[in-house]
This record gives structure tokens, sequence and C-alpha cells, in this order.
């Protein structure tokens, strides 16, 4: 997707209309900055980022609508029998072909990935109205879309991060984490699109595109890794999602609470954890 990525610092418009951002590469405008907790979780249609293009789906509102439309259905029909999905739609009045995709958080059930699917794709055009690329990131899941050649970035190119406060693990708190993120590319290298992890009180858990080999996924999760200790530092918590892959975690005082932490929803299939 070539939709490139924007961190916290970078400048919000605000408008009555859906926001633009700059010609491509362009960046993401960053809705939330809330790190996800297990009590919240479940909330798998809550907003984490958007990314509208600047350009817009050429054509009258039939010539776009209908391929947008269709490619809604089958993505929406495949969100109950799958985690990842890619396709493309065209129209018959020789509008501009589109690829499109969804991906739901590799441990989340068949129900609950096709209601998040059901949450996010009807968001393409409420936030970002005909934008030619739309990239819609939720808690459980995101979709994207775009139109035939448009231009891509780097499949590791940040696209957005946030970080909790620092300070906040305790004594020997970066030793943990760094434990925790070994055992994610651990995980990941073994073939598994999904993993997650437990160690002393750090719950991670890393997620790569459906489509992406092991080793391309051990790459990427290795850049989401490094840059998340950049990024964040000593934070006690963070999220670091690059245009393939994403990385989270949390650490809790008290032990990780049962079912784990949540966050994040990239990545295609596979799972596993400590």
């Amino acid at each position: 997707m070539g939709i490139s990525g924007a961190q916290q610092h970078h400048r919000h418009r605000h408008s009555s209309s859906p926001p633009r951002i700059s010609r491509t590469p362009f960046p993401l405008i960053t809705i939330t900055l809330t790190l996800l907790l297990p009590a919240v979780a479940g909330d798998l249609c809550t907003l984490v980022y958007k990314g509208c293009a600047n350009q817009t789906l050429s054509g009258s509102g039939a010539a776009y609508m209908q391929p947008l439309a269709a490619l809604s259905s089958a993505l929406t029909a495949r969100a109950a029998t799958a985690k990842f999905y890619k396709t493309t739609a065209s129209s018959a009045g020789g509008g501009q072909p589109l690829l499109g995709l969804f991906q739901c958080r590799g441990d989340l059930s068949s129900s609950d990935c096709s209601a998040c699917v059901g949450c996010v794709i009807p968001m393409w055009t409420s936030l970002c109205g005909p934008a030619a690329a739309t990239r819609i990131q939720l808690n459980g899941c995101y979709a994207l879309y775009q139109v035939s050649g448009f231009p891509q970035v780097s499949g590791t190119q940040m696209l957005y991060k946030a970080c909790g406060s620092a300070g906040g693990g305790g004594g020997g708190f970066e030793v943990k984490r760094d434990t925790a993120f070994a055992q994610l590319q651990s995980g990941v290298a073994g073939g598994q699109g999904f993993y997650a992890t437990n160690y002393a009180s750090v719950y991670a858990m890393a997620q790569c595109e459906g489509d992406l080999s092991a080793g391309d996924c051990s790459e990427c999760i290795a850049q989401a890794v490094q840059k998340s200790e950049v990024e964040c530092g000593g934070a006690s918590s963070g999220q670091v999602y690059l245009d393939k892959c994403y990385i989270s975690y949390s650490y809790y005082a008290n032990g990780v609470p049962h079912g784990g932490g949540g966050g994040g929803g990239g990545g295609g299939g596979g799972g596993g954890g400590k």
C-alpha cells in the first residue's frame, strides 16, 4: 500500500471535510495515541489511525462507486472465513480498477474478525471520501484499497507509533522487554504470521501482512523492534506499525491479566505464544 507514515509530531489539519494529506508518498493522519489495555482490548472497532490519499478517484460517482461497492462486498463476505484476503474489482463502465484487502488480528475468532471488518469497510468513505487510496486501522483489523498503479512505499516504512510513559516498567524493564522482543522474532521466524508472548510481566505481540514470506516477515518484525527501541525508548508500553507488519508491547506490574494484552490489527495468519 502506498500510504506512508507519520508520527504523532506531524501537524494535524482541521476542517469540516475528511482530512487530506500531501502528494505521494504521503503521511497518515494520526487519529488516536491511546495504547490498548486488556480491559478495552475487546473494543475491536476503535479507530487507531487513518490514511487518506490527497488524490481522488476519477470519473463520475457511479464510475468509482461501482468498483468500490463490489470490492467492499467481496471483502466483507470473506471475513467470516478468512483473517486475510486480497482482491481486485473494476467497473463495467471502465472506471479505475481497485485493489483492496483486509487483515484481522491473528488471535481473533471468525465472528470477531467478521464484526471488525464490518466496522472498518464503511469507514473508507465516511472518513476519507472518494480518496484514490485509503487505509483504516482499528484495534482488531485494518482494511485498505488503492487504485491500480498507485505508488508504493517500503514495507518497513513506519506508519504510526504510540508510546506509553517512560520509566513505568521498573528495574530491569528493558531487559525483560528485549527478551520478549527476541521471542517475537523467534516466533515469526518459524513461519508464524502472528505471534504473542508473555515474559516477566511483559506482553508482546507481532503480526505480518498475510502474504509475506517467512523471511520478509522476520525482516519486517526486526525493523519494527528496532524502531520501537528507538522511538519509545524505555516506555512501558508501545505500538509500532510499519506498512507490512506491527508490534505492540505492555508491561503489567501485577502480572499480565488473563487473556493477555490487546492491540493492533495487521497481519494475516497463524498464531503462537509462550
